[in-house]
Order: structure tokens, then sequence, then C-alpha cells
């Protein structure tokens, strides 16, 4: 999934239960669920580099933080229930942060999460490099479809 659509779910999560530690409990468990759907990835990690990529990430995180931040703006919550927003779009975010981390650094204690997170990709259906997981409407299906019942929960 992109970083939009999980920061979205983490947002109407948070926007939804009032307890930190669950919503930072929910936000994970979502996000590794949600990965285990085909879904495409818009860039291919055997040639990206940040330099190359970073435009990418950034219209995907604006996007879904502006969205989140809107829905802010015309509900107007009270600081915990928009602390509690931030903090699951943000949770629901992390395991991504962490790969990179990984693909980048190779920090050898985050070794287990990113196999994790690989595991959760379901690579034995959808091959890492194979079209499944090409950049195309047909496997961002489920970005949108999970993206839109977010952002109702969201916004009702």
């Amino acid at each position: 999934m992109i970083l939009a659509t999980h920061a979205l779910v983490g947002a109407a999560i948070g926007k939804n239960i009032n307890n930190p530690w669950v919503i930072i409990a929910l936000s994970l468990v979502f996000h590794f669920t949600m990965d285990s759907f085909r879904h495409g990835e818009y860039f291919d990690d055997r040639v990206a580099t940040l330099k190359t990529t970073w435009w990418k990430v950034a219209l995907d995180l604006i996007s879904g933080l502006l969205i989140i931040l809107f829905a802010i703006y015309l509900q107007k919550p009270n600081i915990i229930q928009t602390r509690n927003i931030l903090l699951g779009a943000f949770s629901s975010m992390f395991p991504d942060l962490l790969t990179v981390l990984y693909w980048k650094f190779h920090f050898k204690f985050l070794e287990k999460i990113k196999k994790f997170h690989a595991f959760c990709h379901r690579y034995d259906r959808f091959p890492k490099y194979g079209k499944e997981r090409q950049w195309t409407l047909r496997n961002a299906f489920n970005d949108l479809l999970f993206s839109l019942i977010a952002i109702i929960l969201l916004f009702i």
C-alpha cells in the first residue's frame, strides 16, 4: 500500500478510538494486513534511490496528510482527538519508515521487522517484481478502496 492509504486508515482508526495504545496496535495490525492485499509499488528498489524517488514519496505523504489536515480543519476536534488522529496516521506509516531505514542503512536490528514486512507483502502470491506489483490502476484498486473507506470514516 502507498503511504497515503496507510495514513488515512490510521487516521480513521485514531478518530474512532480513544485509547492511544489501542490506536497504535490497531494501526500496525491494519498496516501489515493491508500490505497482504494485492497492490502496486511506485518504485522498484532494484534501481531506485532516495535521489530518484523522493518526490514520489513526498507526493504520496503530502496527499494523505492534506486530506487528514482538511478533515481536522472541517471537524475541529479537540486536542486529544487531533492527537489520536495524527498518532494513528503516523503509527500506520511507521513500518514503512523502518523498512526504508533498513533498505538504505542496513541497520541489523531492523532485519527481522523487514523480513516480517516482506512476508506480509505475500511475495509467494504476488512476486516482488512481477506484474502484480507494477504501478497500474488494476493493482492500485485496493489502495483506492481502502483509502475511500478511510476517508468516509474520517469525515463522518
